[in-house]
């Protein structure tokens, strides 16, 4: 049995979160925190995020989940580094600061940052590093869509797409990164070498990544598409009960994996 600890109770993640540890055998959430007032989750009662810190020290959970937002998760790691308690974060869009500091929590305790807890996009990248290498002078256009309240743009998951397909063309080409072109307006023809990024935002679309590889009069795209947020949640419980007991460090979703 671990028992974990959520930040961001009260919202979509958070609750989905909870309400997926409440159906797992070996797993328990001790506390759960939320920056404003909320009801309990799941049966869960949540508390005062404010409390965090005294709160890891009293119950002593073995791992926090966190999908909030990146100002209070940078805060809630280092408290997770106080109180030695692992972290595994699904929030995104942290600044160059904001992920020092993250570095400077796993030097103490495990933590484990993705952008995305989903298998299957962990079978996405896979399979973009491979196509991207075996077609490498092909066009390559990356489209993502997700919900209207959705803060980040492109998302977290795209940027870690476009930094895999970076990755591979430096390796074949000893290439320097690649311009990534966010959106077109106007006269603006292709570059060689660069990569169209698009956002879109609308209704309440869970997440969709394409990647599209065009050239010798053929197309070819990869796509994934969530159906519902417990995707994340469950790979998110998944990465929890592999992190527990681990070294302290920088891990991956894939680590996991």
């Amino acid at each position: 049995m671990i028992d974990v600890a959520v930040t961001g109770a009260g919202g979509h993640m958070g609750r989905e979160v909870i309400e997926a540890a409440a159906d797992r055998d070996g797993v328990d959430v001790a506390l759960a925190v939320n920056r404003t007032s909320v009801g309990p989750v799941a049966g869960v009662p949540v508390e005062d995020e404010a409390d965090l810190p005294a709160l890891l020290a009293e119950r002593d959970p073995d791992v926090l989940v966190d999908f909030t937002l990146p100002d209070p998760s940078t805060r809630y790691v280092e408290a997770c580094a106080d109180a030695g308690v692992a972290a595994v974060v699904g929030t995104t869009g942290f600044s160059e600061s904001q992920l020092a500091v993250l570095a400077d929590a796993a030097e103490s305790v495990p933590v484990l940052r993705a952008a995305n807890f989903a298998r299957g996009v962990a079978a996405l990248r896979r399979a973009v590093r491979e196509a991207v290498a075996a077609v490498p002078s092909y066009d390559v256009e990356l489209t993502e869509t997700h919900h209207n309240r959705k803060r980040d743009a492109p998302s977290g998951t795209a940027l870690t797409l476009l930094d895999d397909v970076d990755e591979v063309r430096e390796e074949r080409d000893s290439s320097p990164d690649a311009d990534r072109v966010h959106g077109r307006e106007g006269e603006q023809p292709r570059e060689d070498g660069e990569i169209g990024v698009h956002a879109r935002r609308a209704g309440d679309v869970t997440g969709e990544h394409e990647l599209l590889l065009a050239g010798n009069h053929e197309v070819l795209t990869l796509t994934h598409r969530a159906e519902s947020r417990g995707v994340f949640a469950a790979g998110a419980l998944d990465a929890a009960e592999w992190l527990v007991g681990r070294q302290a460090g920088e891990y991956d979703f894939e680590d996991a994996l």
